[in-house]
């Protein structure tokens, strides 16, 4: 786990991989219930006895599911302390270079791509890569942009 203390620690860590974090097993319940939120039942995911006989040869998890762990999965990496807040501020890219299996576990490795000061706070990009346990491919590649804003007094 990298613990980022406040503005300070933040420029330094440009190019450093932060770790992997913990693996989590993605189960056909986690699917349904992301069906359900976003209304997206198509078959590949939610119809087990037909993906079976698909492409895939089993349910796969939504694309947009396996990003919906960034920050899940990036607690278990890294984590912003001393800071009023952090938001998500944005994606610059998302690839899903391989589905994701229902049954198989992932976990997220990080990297801190760049950190730009602003009027609002700081925007830290990290390219987070969920990797499929035993695959050759990673499941999801996003560069995601944090806005961390500072305590009264601190500056960014």
């Amino acid at each position: 786990m990298h613990i980022f203390d406040g503005p300070d620690s933040i420029p330094a860590a440009v190019g450093t991989h932060l770790g992997h974090g913990d693996w989590v097993e993605i189960t056909q319940e986690r699917v349904d219930r992301f069906a359900d939120a976003t209304g997206d039942h198509q078959w590949i995911h939610t119809d087990v006895d037909k993906a079976a006989r698909g492409p895939f040869g089993g349910t796969v998890a939504h694309g947009y599911l396996t990003l919906s762990l960034l920050p899940m999965l990036g607690a278990t990496v890294y984590r912003f302390e001393n800071f009023l807040m952090g938001v998500n501020y944005g994606l610059n890219k998302v690839r899903f270079p391989q589905p994701v299996r229902v049954g198989a576990r992932v976990r997220m490795g990080s990297e801190v791509v760049e950190v730009k000061p602003g009027a609002q706070g700081i925007q830290v990009v990290l390219r987070n890569t969920i990797e499929i346990e035993g695959a050759d491919k990673p499941a999801c590649v996003a560069e995601a942009v944090v806005l961390l804003v500072p305590k009264p007094g601190d500056t960014a």
